[in-house]
């Protein structure tokens, strides 16, 4: 089984779940090339949502280009173990050694990215067809900052999210997420 079927197996929790899911449907039915940013229309991403042993924290970065506190996450970039790409982009943008609480997704999201400028380029509006895992890390572990992509990293309390997420439009995926682990 390929990556697209595998992911076209996932059971969605909630009716965004499930048009988002529509949307990977049709875009792997009609894009070349979702895997990589090559596609400048839609692409897929990784998200991870790392939280404490304690299950009342999230580990978040600073996001210089959002400028907002998101979860750690990156493109994938022709990879296809979607789970691997989740746990390398905690470890770049956080220093942190996490480790996966299931090996399944948690969450899958159809995010708009906005036009912004990266290193220097222009990069159009597109979407991000994202897949996002629960992992696990110590919270007494030693941060780092990944400071080409982030300007900080923290353990944000579950119920202090949305003092710190100024991306509106993130909350209920968040909050969605944390419900599913009670």
């Amino acid at each position: 089984m390929n990556w697209q079927e595998k992911l076209l197996q996932y059971q969605p929790v909630n009716e965004q779940e499930e048009r988002d899911l529509a949307s990977f449907r049709y875009a792997f039915t009609h894009f070349p090339d979702v895997l990589t940013r090559q596609n400048p229309i839609a692409h897929m991403t990784v998200s991870a949502f790392v939280v404490n042993q304690a299950r009342t924290h999230v580990l978040m970065v600073y996001h210089n280009i959002y400028q907002s506190w998101a979860w750690t996450g990156g493109h994938a970039d022709g990879e296809s173990d979607f789970l691997a790409v989740a746990l390398r982009e905690v470890q770049e943008e956080t220093g942190v050694e996490a480790k996966p609480v299931q090996q399944e997704p948690i969450s899958i999201e159809q995010l708009t990215v906005l036009g912004h400028v990266k290193k220097g380029q222009y990069v159009s509006e597109h979407l991000h067809m994202n897949v996002t895992y629960l992992v696990e890390a110590d919270d007494q572990a030693a941060l780092v900052v990944c400071e080409e992509e982030n300007s900080d990293v923290a353990w944000i309390a579950f119920d202090e999210l949305s003092t710190y997420c100024k991306e509106e439009h993130m909350l209920p995926i968040y909050n969605k997420i944390i419900a599913q682990m009670k």
